[in-house]
C-alpha cells in the first residue's frame, strides 16, 4: 500500500458495566469491537495512539487506581498490543460520577488523571485536557474536558458534591476552550487531532469554536467525539471543509436506533504528505443491538 507515517483509532462509550447499561445485554459488543480492534492494529502494524473519547467506565467511573474495573472492563477486554500505545482519553459524563475529580481540584486524587505518560497501565491523561505534540507525524493532539456547556445538569447532581462539581467542571471547560483557541493559533502541526466527549452538535452555543474548527488555513483539522452511542459522520454539525466523526458506539451503553446503529471504532491513517484518511470499522448489528 500508499507509504504511510502513521495511523490511530478512535473509540468511545465502551465500558460496558453489566448493571448500568441501557440496551446492550452482555458485554459481548465490546469484546467484538475489541477484537475487531486488535485484528485492525495488527492489520495496520503502525498504530501509535488510540484517542478515547471516554465513558471509559459505566455506569459511574472508577473511584482510584486499583478499582478492579481497570481489569474488569478494560486491560481484559483489550489486547496487550492495542494497550501498548497511548491512550490519549478524556472524562465522559460517567466517568464523572464516583471519580474523586467531580469534588476536587486537586488533580492528584483524580483517578484517571496520570502525570506519569509513559505508564501505559492506565490512560495517556497529565491533566484534564492537554496537548501531545507528535513531530515525526506532523501532528498535535489536543483532548478537551467539555463536561460542564453541555451536561453538566445530568451529571453533577449524580455526585455527592453537586455544586463543586459544578465549579470544576465550568472551571475545566473554560480551561479546555482556551486550551484549543491557543494551540490553534501557535501549533506547527499540520493536522490537530482534536477531540472531547461531546460531538460537534452539542457546541451550537459556541459559534466561534465552530468556526474555529472549520478553519484550514494553517491546519487540516480532525475532530472526534463521543456522548451518542453510535459511529457516523451524519448526526454532527458539518465542519467542512474539516473532517469530524462520532464515534460513542465501542459497545458500552446501548443501541439507540432512532438515530444510527452503527457500532464499532473510526481509523486514521497518516500519509507520507501528512494528509489524514478516516473511516469507520463497524461489527455486526446483531452482536450488539440484538435482544437475546
Amino acid at each position: 500500500g500508499k507509504a504511510r507515517r502513521g495511523s490511530f483509532l478512535v473509540v468511545g462509550d465502551w465500558g460496558w458495566d453489566e448493571v448500568g447499561h441501557f440496551n446492550l445485554y452482555s458485554r459481548s459488543c465490546q469484546q467484538e469491537i475489541a477484537n475487531k480492534m486488535h485484528e485492525k492494529f495488527m492489520e495496520l502494524g503502525d498504530v501509535k495512539f488510540v484517542v478515547n473519547v471516554g465513558d471509559s467506565f459505566y455506569h459511574d467511573g472508577v473511584s482510584n487506581r486499583t478499582d478492579p474495573q481497570w481489569d474488569s472492563k478494560w486491560r481484559d477486554v483489550y489486547a496487550k498490543e492495542l494497550r501498548s500505545v497511548p491512550w490519549y482519553s478524556v472524562y465522559g459524563n460517567h466517568d464523572y460520577l464516583k471519580d474523586p475529580c467531580a469534588c476536587t481540584g486537586d488533580l492528584s486524587k483524580c483517578a484517571q488523571v496520570n502525570p506519569n505518560t509513559s505508564d501505559l497501565d492506565y490512560f495517556y491523561m497529565p491533566n484534564t485536557s492537554y496537548y501531545v505534540e507528535l513531530e515525526h507525524l506532523k501532528l498535535e493532539v489536543i483532548a478537551l474536558d467539555m463536561n460542564y456547556y453541555t451536561w453538566v445538569n445530568q451529571t453533577c447532581p449524580l455526585t455527592p458534591c453537586e455544586e463543586e462539581c459544578r465549579d470544576n467542571l465550568k472551571e475545566r471547560n473554560d480551561a479546555a476552550f482556551d486550551l484549543f483557541y491557543d494551540r490553534a493559533a501557535k501549533s506547527p502541526a499540520d493536522s490537530l487531532v482534536v477531540f472531547s466527549h461531546y460531538p460537534t452538535d452539542y457546541f451550537w452555543g459556541f459559534p466561534d469554536f465552530l468556526d474555529e474548527l472549520r478553519r484550514n488555513d494553517t491546519h487540516r483539522i480532525h475532530f472526534f467525539g463521543g456522548h451518542r452511542h453510535s459511529v457516523d459522520q451524519s448526526s454532527t454539525t458539518s465542519i467542512a471543509p474539516n473532517d469530524n466523526w462520532l464515534s460513542g458506539g465501542g459497545g458500552g451503553w446501548g443501541c439507540e436506533s432512532w438515530y444510527s446503529t452503527e457500532q464499532g471504532f473510526v481509523v486514521g491513517e497518516i500519509g507520507a504528505d501528512g494528509v489524514i484518511a478516516t473511516y469507520p470499522v463497524v461489527i455486526d448489528f446483531d452482536v450488539c443491538c440484538k435482544r437475546p
